[in-house]
Order: C-alpha cells, then structure tokens, then sequence
C-alpha cells in the first residue's frame, strides 16, 4: 500500500470515529481543509519536474476523490443514524386505538325546547321569536299591567341603561308573553285584507285567519334557587279566533302533556289564579298515575282567556276575537322527564352532568 492509499485508508478510520457532524467536520480538515494533507501534497508538487507532476497531480486527485467519498457517506450515515433516534422517539404505536373527540350534544333544556315546538306545530302552531331587550311598554303596559300595577312587583326585572323614544326603560324581558301582541301585529298587517273583509261582511260568514303561536326563548328576572334561575326559559302560547273557547286550551294543553310525557296516564288540573294580561286566568297542574312522581300535583303553567285589554292592544275588537294564552317553563318541563331536582345543574356548565343527556 503505497503512501495515498495510507492517507485514504487513515481519513476513513477518522471520519468513521466521529460520533457528531462536529467531529467529523474536525476530522474533514485535517486531510481536505486548508492546511490539511492533501493540501499540503499539491504544494509539494511546486518542487517536481513537468512530467512529475502530472503523473503525481493525477494520484493525489484520485486519494481526494476517495477521501470526499468517504466524508460523503460517514455525513449519510450520521444523518441516518439522527433520523432514526428521531423517529424512535416520535413512533406511534399504531396497533393502539386513536384518540377519537368526543361528539357534542344538544343541551337539555334545547332538547325540551325543539320537542315543544314540533308538538305544537303538529298542532298547527307557528313558532314565533322576539328580542331579548323589550321596552316596557311590550313586557308589561300592552298585557294590561300599567305602570305601578302591583302584580309588576312579581316580576322584578333588569333593566338596561338604555331609553326609548318616550324615555320609558328597556329591560330583559321577563317573560315572553310580550310576543302575544308582537305577532298579532304582524299577523293582523300580513292578513289586513282578510281582516278588514272579514269586519265589513254584515253576514259574518267571512273569517280572518286564527292568530295559532307558541314563542319559546330565554327569560330573567331576580330568582335564584333550586327551581328557579336569574335566566331561565318559558314558552308562551296564544290561540286567538272568533271561537276559541276556554274548551279548547284544556284538550289542547292535555294532547300536548300527554304528548311531551309520552303518558296516556296523565290528569290535568286548572287552579283559579290572578294574571293581568288573562281573565278568567289558572294555574295548570298536572298528576302522573304511575312513577316516581305518581300522586303529586305538579304545576307546569299559567293560563287564562286573553283579556279584552290585551286585545285591543293587538289592534283587534275584543267583542269578536277571543281565545287563550298560556306560559310554561321548558326548564321545569325538562327536570321532570330527566329525573333532575335542581334547576342550577342544567346552568351549571358542568360537563360531567350534561355529557349524561348526549
């Protein structure tokens, strides 16, 4: 082995020694860099003849080559070598099951509202919405309850610090009965033509379209307990006709109790009561025959015939058009079909709680 093939032979054992890039960067100089061997044997070259040196020139060329070969593949396998380490720390055990999200699901105050609204559509009911901030006029003057009427004192409410036009307060409406006389405006407006034919028929055989809703959405007012909540949910209904009768809210409301409880077994009861914007006005009660709450009477609304004021207010004659409303809590509603005995959990945002109703 002559003397280039030592030097190639003895820069692959060094380069083969170097645990890091940084070592065998080191190790790259000692034979290519700038006063390595292989540079120090072309200035060696200066000395020979012209025939000499390039018979010589040609051999050191040839240990270069061989030299950058070996530093090119000991650079390939340090890189291999890294990869590797970084692979084994990132693998992945693909025989393990993935790591899969966990599916949402409605709320279950939400489920007990879209299970009202498809039984009262099933009825024939539209579903009506309206904002949340109400002016005062709307959540309690146009429902026959004026300006320092005591039953407002029942419904203490927040206000915000905003004015309307005639400076009377805007507040969080306390309950949704103001969409009684919002959608019977739109309603009357949408149908003025039948309406006004209807007025004008002296034979009385013309109808202007029934006034059918239900309008469910949240409400507030100063309540915190166990069954009651500062922000809780109700759901108003109003039937309005030249022949709805008391009758009807009875079989009406029954069909729907029976319907949401999925129970034939049900008895409805209806309580004297005061509300302003009804007259005669109940409570509703209601008494399941069979379960855990088998013999208890459980009170679920508040009802009544719509009051002759509150028609006016909606821009119909009280002597033609009568009918009945109702107010119940969805949320009330939805702690008897689950089972649940305080109102605070459903607000609570707990997930261990709420995952239960996916």
């Amino acid at each position: 082995m002559n003397e280039l093939d030592s030097l190639v032979a003895a820069a692959r054992l060094d380069f083969d020694a170097a645990a890091t890039p940084a070592d065998l960067e080191n190790a790259k100089a000692k034979y290519l860099g700038k006063a390595g061997r292989i540079t120090e044997l072309m200035k060696g070259m200066a000395a020979l003849a012209v025939d000499e040196k390039k018979s010589r020139g040609a051999a050191i060329n040839v240990a270069k080559q061989g030299i950058e070969n070996a530093l090119g593949e000991r650079r390939q396998a340090l890189a291999d070598e890294e990869l590797a380490v970084q692979l084994r720390a990132e693998s992945l055990d693909v025989t393990l099951p993935g790591r899969r999200r966990a599916e949402g699901g409605l709320h279950p105050v939400s489920r007990t509202l879209e299970r009202i609204e498809a039984i009262f559509s099933s009825m024939g009911f539209d579903v009506a919405d309206g904002p949340e901030l109400e002016s005062d006029w709307h959540s309690f003057t146009s429902l026959n309850n004026p300006p320092n009427h005591p039953a407002r004192s029942m419904q203490d409410t927040f206000y915000a610090d905003v004015n309307g036009e005639d400076g009377i307060a805007y507040n969080l409406r306390p309950h949704t009965s103001p969409m009684q006389v919002r959608y019977a405006h739109q309603h009357v407006k949408k149908h003025a033509a039948q309406f006004e034919a209807a007025a004008a028929d002296p034979t009385g055989q013309l109808k202007a379209p029934e006034i059918r809703v239900i309008a469910p959405g949240r409400t507030y007012r100063v309540d915190s307990d166990a069954t009651h909540s500062p922000m809780f949910h109700q759901c108003e209904g109003l039937w309005l006709g030249e022949n709805v009768s008391f009758k009807d809210l009875k079989v009406v409301f029954t069909d729907f109790c029976r319907t949401f409880f999925e129970s034939d077994d049900l008895v409805l009861r209806f309580r004297p009561s005061f509300f302003p914007f009804t007259e005669p006005s109940a409570e509703i009660d209601i008494q399941f025959q069979a379960g855990p709450l088998a013999g208890r009477w459980l009170e679920v609304a508040g009802s009544g015939q719509v009051h002759p004021n509150v028609v006016r207010n909606m821009g119909l004659d009280p002597e033609r058009y009568i009918g009945f409303a109702f107010g119940m809590g969805p949320d009330r509603l939805t702690m008897l079909r689950y089972g649940v005995n305080d109102l605070r959990l459903f607000f609570d945002g707990d997930l261990r709680f709420l995952s239960q109703f996916r």
